[in-house]
């Protein structure tokens, strides 16, 4: 307890780890405690895209379009090896519907009624327009048309499908991208805390007071400020750990994804509209398999209890099936997963309504007389814009730490990312030409996982004995020991369904096995 932090940090996902890594590279001491796994709710249920937002549009939310339309080619060059370009082929139908609610759907209702609830060919090019312009573009390629009759993305389609647009947004790796923060944060001097659950936060003069419990048992941390970064907990810390004055609410929002073996052969992506107006997305997804989603239901259970209903799965299938000339079935799911999301509770109608734009609630507020240190509540956010949430969490703590130095987290790149995108298949081949008994997709997946560091991973090794114990999947001892040691993994489903998704692979009997040895070889 006789260290001070200037900052403690609630919460191991992507916006608390984004905030460490950017507070202690501005010269804070920084604290993070997370009860469970970094990116084990919401950060590593996501739709695995750095996006723009293209729906977003709908709701004239175009600072947030606009903003995560920048990102995405910063956000290319810090994280070349788990980020990359995808083309989007958005097929057009005359059944697409607008959601009723939007004020784009409104506005069309009264200078245009013959259209009301339609989606127009003219307005899904106006967006695509303004998709490639509002933000700038320099490196990905603008919208064109596609004839689905020639195009080879019309083959897995239905046959009414005969014309399309394909636009440009970049898929990511969510879970390692959060790892990746923590440990970037962790190497510039920040604490990170797995396994350790905030119980308790007073202010005890000019600093915090917060208490933790883990397996180390309890400690007391001191810190001039807070931040409330726990995702979808963060309502409940503010009412059951933290004193603050604060009144908003938090929108719990439930999106749910179904994965199927491989359903088609190009490496393009669809984006689907439905006659409900809402979208979902179809992905290539871990090479033999495709990513489904997302849906849009308000959550009413506790937090951490999220899963798929048979009426989402059911949902997403039906979706899916009025595009893809294979009907898919229930039988066809080989996983699904779901996350909530934490939206700011901004009083709309509907989950899909409801704002995606994040909102840093300061308090005590500025210019309030209440006395006493800092706490910044984080509601909402998307992992497109985390990066500049992180710069505008600090810009609102700056009062409290005049000291700190500016921004700094542009252009850098995170750890195993020094390197060009244009030069990931000359890295894999390098990586293959030093370890030849590397077959082609491992050496990719390596270099997608950790990029430069795969070097340091696999070392001078010439066979795969040398990478020690052999868990299937091409997952190797050597592997294991760098995700405990550099990414803060402590069980098996941190190995395979976070930081990898080779649990796709595996069987239970290995998974096991997985976890016997981390337990019996900890860090």
């Amino acid at each position: 307890m006789d260290q001070i932090y200037d900052l403690f940090i609630i919460g191991g996902g992507i916006n608390g780890c984004g905030i460490a890594r950017d507070a202690v590279g501005r010269g804070l001491s920084v604290v993070l405690a997370e009860q469970g796994d970094l990116a084990s709710a919401t950060s590593s249920a996501s739709t695995k895209l750095f996006h723009g937002g293209l729906r977003y549009l709908e709701y004239f939310e175009f600072r947030l379009v606009r903003e995560a339309l920048q990102e995405r080619e910063t956000l290319l060059a810090a994280m070349p090896h788990i980020s990359w370009p995808m083309r989007f082929v958005l097929p057009l139908s005359p059944d697409m519907r607008f959601d009723n609610a939007t004020p784009t759907s409104r506005l069309l209702g009264v200078v245009m009624p013959w259209l009301k609830g339609r989606r127009p060919d003219w307005l899904i090019r106006l967006g695509l327009f303004l998709y490639d312009h509002l933000g700038g573009r320099k490196v990905l390629p603008g919208t064109r048309r596609l004839d689905l009759t020639t195009d080879p993305a019309g083959r897995p389609l239905k046959p009414q499908f005969i014309k399309a647009y394909e636009y440009s947004d970049c898929w990511v790796e969510d879970s390692r991208l959060v790892a990746l923060n923590a440990r970037d944060a962790a190497e510039r001097g920040a604490r990170i805390l797995t396994e350790t659950r905030v119980t308790h936060a007073a202010r005890a003069g000019d600093l915090w007071e917060i208490t933790t419990q883990s397996a180390k048992g309890t400690q007391i941390h001191r810190a001039r400020a807070v931040v409330n970064a726990a995702g979808p907990l963060v309502g409940a810390v503010m009412k059951d750990v933290l004193p603050t004055t604060s009144t908003e609410g938090v929108r719990l929002v439930r999106g749910s994804h179904i994965v199927t073996r491989k359903l088609y052969d190009h490496d393009r992506c669809y984006f689907f509209q439905g006659q409900d107006g809402r979208i979902i997305f179809a992905i290539p997804y871990e090479r033999d398999f495709t990513l489904i989603g997302t849906t849009d239901q308000d959550h009413q259970g506790k937090p951490g209890e999220v899963k798929i209903s048979e009426a989402e799965r059911d949902y997403l299938l039906a979706f899916a099936n009025q595009y893809f000339a294979q009907t898919l079935s229930a039988a066809d799911v080989v996983w699904t997963y779901s996350g909530v999301r934490p939206l700011y509770n901004d009083g709309a109608k509907s989950a899909t309504a409801a704002t995606r734009d994040y909102v840093l609630s300061l308090d005590p507020a500025p210019g309030k007389s209440l006395p006493g240190p800092p706490i910044l509540n984080v509601f909402g956010g998307k992992i497109t814009t985390y990066r500049r949430l992180a710069e505008h969490a600090l810009e609102k703590l700056k009062p409290t730490f005049p000291q700190m130095s500016g921004a700094w987290t542009a252009g850098v790149p995170l750890p195993g990312g020094d390197f060009a995108l244009a030069d990931k298949p000359r890295l894999e081949a390098d990586l293959r030409a030093a370890h030849p008994y590397l077959h082609a997709p491992c050496a990719e997946r390596m270099i997608k996982a950790y990029g430069t560091d795969a070097f340091v991973i696999l070392g001078n090794s010439i066979t795969p004995e040398a990478l020690g114990r052999d868990f299937g999947a091409t997952l190797t001892e050597a592997e294991v020991r760098w995700q405990m040691t550099h990414e803060f993994a402590r069980h098996a489903s941190d190995v395979i369904w976070r930081r990898s998704k080779l649990g796709l692979r595996m069987s239970p009997d290995e998974a096991e096995a997985l976890e016997a040895w981390m337990q019996a070889n900890p860090v």
